[in-house]
């Protein structure tokens, strides 16, 4: 890909058709080994940052869509804040990650599932309390439009929670965390699942593809009243609260 062409996706947000393909079959194919890959190469951090994002936004009664859900970490998260007491739809775009959810959530978490994309919602406007995005968001295959897509279907007052890597503003801090992603995730990923865990390097081409994080604060500016980001790991990674 040119680098007036990738420029040009970055400043958009999103993956593209083609791109957003090769990173599903990617995904697909590392099921076995994604979480306990994805737990090495947040550098153990992924269920606090989950739980940051979560506490205080989900509570008991709410209506919940987990979109991108996976296997459903951050369904559990939030079923545990909840109390158990949340009516919960997982959604993602890859039907084999839904066929594991029992294995992460248990049997007595009870959620439907559904299956597509963030663009293109098969749900009602105004029905959920909370959206959440664990780690998912970044897949996109156009950021504004899952956006745009994930605001019409929270109630007014509901929260779209992110959390996902981050992109820093900072020169300096911007190349460590590309530093980190293109050279040293694949020996982590690698050391820890094998060949498999080499596939995790795609996740390089999603981070170039994704906004600085002070382009994501203002697209999500743009559709909610408030919005609360939160840079952690020198912005390497972001936990957001939009409301509606």
């Amino acid at each position: 890909m040119a680098a007036a062409d990738l420029a040009s996706l970055t400043a958009v947000g999103g993956l593209g058709n083609r791109y957003w393909n090769e990173v599903i079959e990617v995904l697909r194919s590392i099921i076995p080994v994604y979480d306990k890959v994805n737990r090495v190469i947040s550098l153990g951090k992924d269920e606090e940052f989950r739980l940051r994002g979560i506490r205080g936004r989900v509570m008991s009664g709410n209506a919940v869509l987990d979109a991108g859900s996976g296997y459903g970490n951050m369904s559990r998260v939030a079923l545990a804040e909840a109390k158990g007491n949340a009516s919960l739809v997982m959604y993602d775009p890859i039907p084999e990650m839904l066929a594991n959810v029992r294995n992460f959530i248990g049997e007595g978490g009870r959620a439907a599932l559904s299956s597509g994309v963030f663009e293109y919602m098969p749900f009602r406007g105004g029905v959920f309390d909370v959206v959440m995005c664990g780690y998912s968001l970044r897949d996109a295959i156009q950021l504004r439009q899952a956006i745009t897509e994930m605001h019409r279907v929270l109630k007014a007052g509901g929260r779209l929670i992110i959390v996902d890597l981050g992109k820093p503003d900072g020169t300096v801090q911007r190349a460590f965390v590309s530093a980190y992603l293109r050279y040293f995730l694949g020996i982590f990923a690698y050391l820890v699942a094998g060949k498999a865990g080499l596939r995790f390097r795609t996740l390089y081409g999603t981070y170039l593809r994704w906004p600085k994080n002070s382009e994501l604060e203002g697209m999500l500016k743009a559709l909610f009243s408030k919005v609360e980001f939160e840079n952690r790991m020198m912005g390497g990674a972001v936990i957001i609260a939009a409301y509606k």
